[in-house]
């Protein structure tokens, strides 16, 4: 289904193709009407013409019948366009039909690799890991909903030489204590005490360094222990995951270990084809145009002095089997923007090598960090990066306690869960909390930094996570009330188009129709937070909407309008805050 938009778009560009091949209609939302197309100013000013009779020629090529039925030109060449509330029926009772919102499945589906969160092996997930998980869950749910092959890549670290020391502390503390403590999430404690020998200990340096040598020969029995490492920490990874509730499996996981055996290849054929330079001792790669602060050529080091590789060499080694073995179209990397200049040399040697072909995307999803209210790295009191896991379950803890506090101001809503027992609560709890920090994080353009507020975050009014989710859980109170039901997967049982005289009518339906353009948008530049922000102006426009036009009428074919309108919005809200990873109860 094209969007109302998109079809003036299609319009506007075929007439103004006639004039200049490509001009750009720029058409914009106004005031004045429903769009504005401002592109005669620009072409006029190249071709030495006047604006308004640019504006007027297209105007005499522009075919919007049945479209729009007011289009007008004003002041020096814009060109005012207002739906005809028919058409906008009409595409509302289509996107009504269709179980997909008239969300349509990609011509070309992609093969797209999309590489997230990547916690590291015997260590604890952190605040630092929630950007990561949180935006690549949320483009993987908006690309695998459009239709695209998505394969989910978990790249942790479980590999180098710190496994020498972890693997002597397990001997150390015994295989039951280490296991027990991995079980239970105490994950940092584990390393610490294993770095606190190492640092203390010259015989346990020495035991250390051996166990790598063996560890990288494939000892059987030093494999047998580094494993029993990996699997107990993956099996904590899973119940933060399972907390956090992204899609995230066993069976995403392709840690740095699956890509070691195939380093020496990179480094031969690298050499193979002339790219490798010795600087330094160490094997390198000189991509163009990467200098150091002193103008000098930037270094991309493959194999280092020692003949140890470094994240480059599995960095380059993922990308050729990323192309070669999963057949890749697109590779998307969810990573800190810092990492950016690193990913950056990687994909310029990938493609310098042949690894990486033209018709292969590279992409570094850059993002910014998390901070606290000090405007510094989130922390707790003692100066430790935040658990993710305890910020969680405090998520959840303040969602309960918001939610009851809202009860006690307020009939029905949240009162209304805590009768119905404490599993209610607890679930309610669950979706609000996990739902306020995910959307805290997802509705901030995510190249910035941002600020940790509990408060701002878990509060029901504003730009926040609860207040979309109330938003829906009111609607569903709408049909509860009316003794109607909808599926909010299935079709629509209301056949009608929606009467539109209503302003608020008409505006709920407009934006109803920009779902189309939005998720373009979002996928278009990997910015959940524009799928956020038209979440939140539906959500509002829905509420303008409830305070001006009486859903629950006594004329029943106002009556289904204003019901099929309400059906809409609530299928919309909780489709866009299903892609954001994020669930929409029907109560609250």
């Amino acid at each position: 289904m094209i969007s109302p938009s998109a079809e003036v778009a299609a319009r506007l560009h075929a007439a103004f193709d006639v004039i200049e091949a490509g001009a750009d209609p720029v058409l914009k939302p106004s005031d004045r009407a429903d769009l504005q197309a401002n592109g005669a100013l620009p072409l006029a000013k190249r071709l030495g013409r006047d604006a308004r009779e640019v504006a007027a020629e297209v105007l005499e090529r522009l075919d919007l019948a049945g479209i729009c039925d007011q289009v007008e030109l004003s002041g020096p060449g814009f060109i005012n366009l207002t739906f005809a509330d028919s058409y906008l029926a009409e595409q509302l009772a289509a996107m009504a039909r269709d179980a997909r919102l008239g969300i349509g499945r990609a011509e070309h589906p992609e093969t797209i690799v999309v590489d997230y969160s990547a916690p590291n092996v015997a260590k604890e997930m952190h605040v630092g890991h929630l950007r990561t998980t949180v935006i690549g869950d949320c483009l993987v749910r908006i690309l695998d909903f459009l239709g695209h092959d998505v394969r989910r890549q978990n790249h942790i670290g479980d590999w180098g030489t710190p496994f020498g020391m972890l693997i002597e502390h397990l001997i150390d503390v015994g295989e039951k204590e280490a296991a027990h403590e991995l079980s239970v999430g105490d994950l940092n404690r584990f390393y610490q005490a294993a770095r606190a020998s190492f640092e203390a200990n010259e015989d346990f340096r020495n035991r250390s360094r051996r166990r790598v040598v063996l560890l990288q020969s494939g000892d059987p029995e030093t494999r047998r222990l580094w494993r029993l490492l990996v699997d107990e920490s993956v099996r904590y990874f899973d119940v933060v995951y399972e907390k956090l509730g992204v899609l995230l499996t066993d069976d995403d996981i392709v840690g740095e270990s699956f890509y070691n055996p195939m380093l020496p290849d990179v480094v031969s054929d690298l050499a193979a084809k002339g790219l490798l330079i010795e600087h330094e001792g160490a094997k390198c790669v000189f991509p163009a145009g990467f200098t150091n602060r002193k103008g000098e050529p930037l270094p991309l080091i493959v194999q280092k002095s020692d003949g140890g590789y470094g994240y480059a060499a599995t960095d380059l080694a993922a990308i050729r089997d990323r192309v070669n073995r999963i057949g890749a179209t697109r590779l998307l990397y969810v990573v800190g923007t810092p990492q950016s200049q690193h990913l950056q040399m990687c994909f310029a040697v990938a493609r310098m090598a042949g690894w990486l072909p033209d018709n292969v995307s590279a992409v570094h999803v850059g993002f910014g960090n998390v901070l606290g209210p000090d405007g510094r790295m989130l922390k707790t009191r003692s100066g430790e990066s935040v658990k993710l896991v305890d910020l969680l379950d405090e998520a959840i803890q303040r969602a309960a306690s918001a939610i009851l506090s809202r009860g006690e101001e307020e009939s029905g809503g949240a009162r209304h869960i805590a009768g119905e027992g404490e599993p209610a609560l607890s679930s309610v709890a669950r979706m609000v909390g996990i739902g306020a920090v995910k959307y805290a994080d997802l509705s901030t353009d995510r190249t910035r930094d941002y600020v940790f507020d509990w408060d701002r975050m878990l509060a029901f009014e504003g730009n926040t996570g609860p207040y979309l989710q109330y938003a829906h859980a009111r609607i569903c109170s709408i049909f509860r009330r009316g003794k109607e039901s909808f599926d909010r997967g299935a079709p629509s049982a209301i056949p009608i188009p929606p009467k539109l005289g209503h302003p608020q009518e008409r505006a709920l339906g407009i934006a109803l129709l920009r779902l189309v353009d939005v998720l373009d948008e979002t996928i278009a530049t990997y910015s959940p937070h524009k799928l956020s922000t038209y979440l939140y102006s539906l959500a509002t426009t829905f509420t303008d909407f409830y305070e001006h036009c009486r859903v629950l009428v006594d004329d029943e074919v106002l009556r289904r309008s204003r019901l099929l309108l309400s059906e809409l919005t609530a299928r919309v809200l909780a489709l866009g805050l299903g892609l954001l990873g994020i669930e929409a109860p029907e109560r609250m």
